[in-house]
């Protein structure tokens, strides 16, 4: 089927930095219910599914196609599975990455000199994910979700009308207002990714970093943090609670009992006192001890997946007794409910009524108390139906009638009773559940213990303890008889929903109203505890709280051209599961020309409407009028303002290319295009492509090797790859051959040779010296790294095109490197998973660059036609440097 119409199939899902990414794709049909081809891919895509996760069931998703082994765009849990894990092996192989690297590395941070100048905040203003300018059909716009920021992993909420959300990788803001005008407030801490906020009996803010939605080891969590007066205050480094225990983990959840707080982690649980901050975190329990640090089988590969927790329920009678849900999502033998025995040991619980406790059934967990005492809700994501069933992983959801998290439990809702509660997925092909082991939260009520919200792909309502249940927050409105892409109707006759994907809650009042606060990958919304519903079934009440203040959104790129208005720039950028955004010089809110996910860009430089937007596994579509719809308000494919134009390697998916493929253009002739899948693919046609025919193979990378960054000067290409490319038998290598597919070979780089046997995430050739070039690499040096050949170094640089090179990392903290630019007057500037760098001209040592740019992923760099530097930050938006600050004018040039 055309490219178009497959990019509109996919349900979304994550990334990461904290880690992960997938896909919200519009499905722009007339009429409800799937059209033929729809339900004929959705069933193959399952069925696909199902095969090769089987394979894998008791492994990391990964390890199943470490083979190369075939992909489809369609199959959305295993995209959603996959996104996330390439996110994380790009940072953690050839190995396991020890607990303190990224700790380290934020520490030799403050002791770097910064330059002179300060970043401007580009995407600080609302996005409009139903903008009807671009309200075309490979754009969502129309579906519902409104304006919309990145991830928000973390909610918690008081009755003073005080609201506290946490980014994926974006940290903590808070509003005063019951939700919008948001403040950051976590900005000086070494870590800003969210893995759980909560406020305790005494009004305290816990900030647990790390987030849980990672499928491997995640560096970037630093610990619990604690916030007094969090009404007021910032968070400091010095507010950490315990040591490094919890360094180099995911916290999935923060639980209270007594003078005692629990943390489910990637590492185990957890416990710490919360009168007394400074003594150590204790490990109460950890299923396969020998594999955490410092263990026996620590540096087994499959280490980072045998001590998952993913939540602690506390008996509200007896705080002593607690029942631990461990677990990793995809399956293994330690699975299970734990409780302490009395001998002091934790033993399995194998009877817990209608709640499954096998280990083929235990997977992600969310636990939920009602605040009187007398009842306790559960939901359960099963490894077994994920491994099996193409429709769901969704085990069920649960109440305990008695309060108590030992039961007995009965089941309230599965996948089929969600179905016909008014769920957007009833005619898709999929069912609620199919991404819950990345998607949950629950939240009763604290004034009514049968009032219940649940969060899966959607938000669904309970008001009488699961016999009946309604959608109030479908996936988007397509499908639904009420909708219309008519702009005059916004969403037609259709109530605005949430954006999909639902990760955290809370419940607070402002003025004496109290609201339900939901977190997704499209933001934070609210609605009335006890909102309304209109015929459908749906809220009719939502409102977003995405107003521009709070900017979490997780780029992958960034590209920028002249306006063809004639004044200023248009910026666009690639983000997980929220499109391709495009602001123009005098907007004052963002669009989204396509949707789903962004991955890679490129923009014109000289006309910033003519732009080529990636979705994932080298689907590309390129428009050149910024994709504005002409008029018409058609879902007629033949009246899109965009053309496919995949290679075709995106027909492989990951067999053919990674989800986030490398995409770019000719630093010395902008119509020349080379992307990165298994082949390196050239087409000189500029934005006049049509089709993904007109892309020729200029190199065979080989048999289950794929790009991972491509760059091109004058004719001469360098390609990096890996293959396989996570911890379990990491490989790659550098090629390098002309445009026109003569003269190409791969470079000889030995495993213990000068460059370290890690990712290779950047390449970039001098616009003078084809010869001369540099590249960059992803992870962490061998410090920290257990892994064949993981060298030292990030940066390197050779003179006689890749036979030799040279260590120029010189003075940079050992982190994640992720993106180089090269600049006129021979400086360097080098984006970072903490900061970006900056190395002028003839110097030996690196800089800071700037200063005002937030701790977090700078995915990529670019320069724009304008003289600034646009830093494409995955958590906290697009930034811009103005490179004169530096001391001397540059001007660049988009590639």
């Amino acid at each position: 089927m055309p490219n178009r119409q497959r990019r509109q199939l996919f349900l979304c899902a994550v990334t990461l930095t904290a880690l992960g990414l997938t896909t919200s794709q519009a499905l722009a049909a007339p009429a409800p219910g799937p059209r033929p081809w729809q339900a004929r891919h959705l069933a193959d895509a399952g069925r696909q599914h199902a095969q090769r996760t089987r394979a894998g069931t008791l492994a990391p998703l990964s390890a199943a196609k470490a083979d190369g082994g075939g992909e489809d765009e369609g199959d959305e849990a295993e995209n959603s599975a996959e996104a996330t894990e390439q996110f994380t092996e790009a940072r953690t192989a050839p190995g396991i990455v020890a607990p303190g690297a990224y700790g380290a590395a934020w520490a030799q941070l403050q002791s770097i000199a910064h330059t002179s100048g300060s970043w401007d905040h580009v995407t600080g203003k609302p996005y409009d994910s139903d903008d009807p300018r671009y309200r075309d059909v490979d754009s969502n716009s129309s579906g519902g979700s409104g304006r919309v920021t990145g991830r928000i992993t973390g909610i918690a909420a008081d009755d003073d009308g005080y609201v506290y959300a946490g980014g994926a990788n974006g940290g903590v803001f808070r509003s005063r207002t019951g939700g919008g005008r948001w403040q950051a407030i976590s900005d000086r801490l070494p870590s800003l990714s969210t893995g759980a906020l909560n406020l305790d009996g005494s009004g305290r803010l816990w900030y647990a970093t790390g987030e849980s939605n990672t499928g491997a080891t995640s560096y970037v969590g630093t610990g619990v943090y604690l916030l007094a007066d969090p009404k007021h205050g910032q968070f400091q480094p010095g507010d950490r609670v315990g040591g490094a225990e919890l360094e180099s983990t995911t916290i999935h959840a923060l639980r209270f009992a007594g003078s005692k707080v629990w943390a489910a982690t990637s590492r185990g649980v957890w416990s710490h006192s919360t009168t007394d901050l400074s003594g150590p975190w204790t490990l109460e329990f950890a299923p396969n001890p020998s594999y955490l640090p410092g263990g026996a089988d620590a540096k087994d590969p499959s280490a980072p997946y045998k001590n998952i927790a993913n939540d602690v329920a506390v008996d509200p009678r007896d705080p002593a007794k607690v029942l631990l849900a461990v677990g990793w999502r995809s399956g293994d033998t330690y699975n299970g409910f734990y409780a302490k025995a009395a001998d002091g040991t934790w033993q399995r619980v194998t009877s817990l009524g209608d709640l499954p406790t096998g280990a083929g059934d235990v997977g992600n967990v969310t636990f939920a108390p009602s605040r009187d005492g007398s009842r306790y809700y559960a939901v359960d994501q099963s490894p077994t139906r994920l491994a099996t069933d193409p429709d769901s992983g969704l085990q069920g959801v649960y109440v305990s009638k008695s309060g108590s998290p030992f039961g007995p439990w009965t089941l309230i809702a599965d996948k089929d009773k969600l179905k016909g509660s008014g769920s957007a997925l009833q005619d898709s092909g999929y069912q609620p559940g199919i991404q819950s082991w990345y998607n949950q939260f629950l939240q009763v009520d604290p004034a009514d213990a049968d009032h219940v919200y649940l969060g899966l792909e959607e938000v669904f309502e309970t008001t009488d303890g699961g016999a009946a249940w309604t959608t109030p927050g479908p996936y988007w409105n397509f499908g639904f008889p009420c909708w219309s892409i008519d702009p005059a109707k916004q969403t037609g006759d259709c109530s605005p929903t949430t954006h999909s994907d639902q990760h955290a809650v809370a419940v607070g009042s402002y003025h004496g109203r109290t609201s339900v606060y939901v977190g997704n990958d499209g933001g934070i919304y609210s609605r009335p505890l006890d909102g309304a519903l209109d015929a459908g079934g749906h809220a009719k009440d939502w409102r977003s709280l995405n107003d521009g203040t709070i900017d979490t959104l997780q780029f992958y790129s960034v590209g920028v051209g002249a306006d063809p208005a004639g004044h200023g720039v248009v910026v666009s950028g690639g983000l997980q599961d929220n499109g391709e955004s495009v602001l123009r010089a005098r907007d004052n809110v963002m669009g989204s020309d396509f949707g789903g996910d962004g991955t890679d860009t490129i923009v014109d430089p000289a006309n910033g409407c003519n732009i080529a937007e990636e979705y994932v596994y080298l689907a590309v579509a390129v428009t050149q009028n910024c994709a504005t719809n002409d008029g018409s308000w058609t879902t007629d494919p033949t009246r899109a303002t965009s053309y496919s134009v995949a290679p075709p390697d995106s027909a492989l998916g990951g067999a053919g290319a990674r989800f986030v493929a490398p995409i770019t253009t000719d630093d010395r002739n902008t119509d020349t295009w080379i992307a990165g899948g298994r082949h390196v693919w050239v087409q000189d046609k500029g934005f006049a492509i049509r089709s993904g025919d007109e892309w020729k193979a200029a190199y065979d990378l080989g048999a289950g090797h794929v790009a991972t960054a491509v760059a091109s000067s004058g004719g001469t290409v360098y390609a990096g790859w890996c293959g396989p490319c996570n911890n379990q038998g990491f490989t790659r290598g550098i090629a390098t051959g002309n445009a026109d597919g003569t003269g190409w070979h791969q470079l000889a780089l030995p495993v213990d040779g000068a460059l370290p046997n890690r990712y290779v995430s950047s390449l970039a050739v001098d616009r003078a010296d084809h010869k001369h070039v540099f590249v960059a690499f992803s992870g962490f040096s061998r410090a920290w790294t257990e892994g064949p050949g993981a060298g030292v170094g990030h940066v390197f640089e050779s003179r006689d095109g890749g036979t030799t090179w040279t260590d120029i990392s010189a003075n940079l903290p050992d982190v994640p490197a992720d993106s180089l630019r090269l600049l006129p007057d021979g400086g360097i500037v080098l984006g970072t998973d903490l900061a970006a760098f900056h190395r002028a001209a003839g110097a030996r040592d690196w800089k800071v660059l700037g200063r005002d740019l937030p701790t977090t992923t700078v995915m990529q760099l670019r320069t724009g036609p304008d003289g600034r530097l646009y830093a494409a930050t995955h958590g906290r938006g697009i930034w811009s440097f103005d490179l004169r600050a530096l001391g001397r004018g540059h001007r660049g040039s988009e590639d």
